[in-house]
Formats: C-alpha cells, structure tokens, sequence
C-alpha cells in the first residue's frame, strides 16, 4: 500500500508540471528580449557576471556551431517567457548584438580571448561579415518551457534545483531570483531592513565585495531565523536560511509589523553603545580590529533582541555594555565558535544569562 501511495503521489506531482520543448534561434531570443516577450528579472540581470573573454568565447563557439546547453524559461499568465536558467549564454549574446545587462557591460562586446579563430578577436557584431552575422543569428537552442497552467510552488522548486551552480552566485543572491515566484514579501521586507541607518552601521565592517552579493540580506534573514526559527537550525546553514525564506513569504507565520519593530530596536540599541565595532575582535593593544565576526553577530543581535523591551527600561546600560563586552571578549565564548546548532545556542545563551542578571538588579 506504501509503494502504491507514493506512486500515485509522484504521478500526481508529475500532473502539476505542464511543459513543452521549442527550438528557438538566437535571433528569435533576441527579437522576443527587445519586445518584451522574454524577460530577464532585474535580481537575476545582476548576476550576469561573465567576463568579457568568456562572454567572447561562447560567441565564438556558436560561429564555429558548437553545441549550445537547453535554456529554461517560464511562461507567464500574459504569455512572457521569464528566462530562469541560461543567463549568462543568452546574456552574452545580447550583449554582443548591443543590449546592456548587469552592473559592468559596455553597449556592445568587442570580442577578445577568442582562442580557435584568432581573427574574431576585436571584432563587434556590426563589423562580422553578413555571411557569419547571419549564421550566429540562425545558431539554434533548445528552450524548455515550464507552461504558465504549472503549480506555482512546483515552478518555484524547478527554479531552486536549476540555479544552483550559477558562476559566482551567493547564496542569498539566488534566494532574491527563486523565492519572487512565491511572492516578494519576503524579500522586499529584507532589503527594506537592510536601509535601516542603525543596520548599515554595525555591519560596516563587512567587506564591500561581501555587499555586493547581498550579505547584509542574508545576515537580517539569519537573525529572524535564529531568533524564531532555531528548533530548526541545521549547518550548513544555506538551507536552513532559504528554508525560513520561505517560511516567511508562502506561509502566515511572520508578523511583518511586530519582527520590524523589534529589528530597528535592536539594532538601535546595538548602534548607540557599539557602533560598527560591535561585532569586531580587539587587538592587543585593545583597539578594535577591522573585522566583522559572525559568532558575536549571531550571540549579541539575537540575546538583545530577546530581551529588547527590557532594555529600553533599563536604567543600569553601562553594566549591560561591560558585561557584553566581558562575554565577547572572555574564554568561555571562545568554546562555541562553531556553526554547529550547539554553538549557536549556547553563544546566544551566553550572552542572554548575562545580560539577564544586570536586568534583574
């Protein structure tokens, strides 16, 4: 009986994909971008990262008719494909017939690195003869479409398996593509939170190149998840977090309201007494170090915020801020450095115990 149920439940789950397979060129792709007909998402047009050679390269090798991997789009309730995987490939070739994409393109790609026909080096596509122009317009691919009558959490989970090995995609940037097709709920309540002057603060020692894949987004999804989600935590934590993601966008279990409130509390709280060297070791010396170290994040943000409308009637900050400090900066800590889900809670319990005993004087 168990087999036969799970039979019945694949095939059942198999009903709700509708899909078809077309052959497009890349003329056709390039007609259907500049009409509207295929989009590309403004999240998922950042991540078009490949360099100029590489980008050259895959020109070149649809000149020479090589073959090209399947793209995947899906099709929308107005009949627009939404391009979900084969972003780069069909980047490129926009790029190259003069469409501008991502943070760094020029107008047109002027070929370089080509490393099987030297003469395509320096070339643009104006300047190709008509014969190779016309055949890098006819070069084919195949275009899997998942159709607009599919289940839309089953498309978004088709999504999630296809971008996961993406060129240089963190693991919040992919979040940002995938998650929209649940809803933008959650993800425009992150980067809402992430504008916050307090926030931007205290992780300033973050590394710009951290930035521009979306750490700060990941860090405010870590902090809600640790803080109402922790029975749940599993390291490595990339699941865990797309997991409370999506706990938070399909499902009614986030009070929008109430969690903004308490995160600008909290990290009011944290700007006002450490500034952005809350989550900084200290050298030698004493000074602070230009460091930003996740374990404090995790421990100091979390136990605050646990116990912010305490705080705000504190009348004692001063022995909170020494005994933060004595906690971060002590032994004990140093034994809970790990993202194992005992480190976790205990760093968090460290911090939260010791602030408690100031707050019950």
């Amino acid at each position: 009986m168990g087999i036969e149920n799970l039979i019945e439940n694949v095939d059942n789950q198999i009903i709700k994909i509708r899909t078809k397979s077309l052959d497009v060129s890349f003329n056709e792709l390039y007609d259907m971008y500049q009409n509207g007909e295929l989009t590309i998402a403004p999240d998922y047009q950042r991540l078009f990262r490949w360099e100029e050679e590489k980008q050259s390269r895959f020109i070149e090798s649809l000149i020479l008719e090589m073959p090209v991997p399947p793209i995947f789009v899906i099709e929308t309730e107005d009949g627009v494909y939404e391009l979900i995987d084969g972003l780069q490939r069909i980047s490129s070739y926009l790029h190259f017939r003069g469409e501008r994409l991502g943070e760094t393109t020029e107008d047109f790609l002027v070929l370089h690195g080509c490393d099987i026909v030297d003469d395509l080096n320096d070339m643009t596509f104006d300047k190709l003869p008509k014969a190779l122009q016309i055949k890098i317009k006819r070069s084919f691919v195949r275009m899997e479409v998942i159709k607009k009558e599919s289940e839309t959490s089953l498309k978004y989970h088709m999504f999630k398996r296809l971008n996961t090995g993406g060129e240089l995609l963190s693991a919040q940037e992919i979040r940002n593509c995938t998650i929209r097709l649940l809803g933008a709920k959650g993800i425009d309540f992150l980067e809402e939170c992430c504008q916050n002057s307090d926030f931007k603060s205290v992780i300033n020692k973050v590394s710009p190149e951290k930035k521009k894949i979306k750490y700060d987004q990941e860090l405010v999804l870590r902090f809600f998840a640790i803080k109402n989600d922790i029975d749940n935590y599993k390291y490595p934590v990339t699941e865990y977090l797309t997991r409370y993601l999506e706990k938070m966008t399909a499902k009614d279990i986030f009070d929008y309201k109430k969690e903004k409130e308490i995160f600008d509390a909290t990290f009011k709280f944290i700007n006002k007494n450490w500034k952005e060297d809350a989550f900084a070791g200290k050298t030698v010396s004493g000074s602070a170090k230009n460091e930003f170290v996740l374990y404090y994040y995790d421990g100091i943000t979390v136990s605050i915020a646990n116990l912010i409308e305490q705080l705000k009637k504190c009348e004692n900050v001063q022995l909170v801020i020494e005994k933060i400090n004595e906690i971060k900066f002590g032994k004990e800590l140093q034994s809970y450095k790990t993202g194992s889900i005992n480190g976790v809670r205990t760093r968090i319990r460290l911090f939260e115990e010791g602030v408690s005993k100031i707050l019950d004087m």
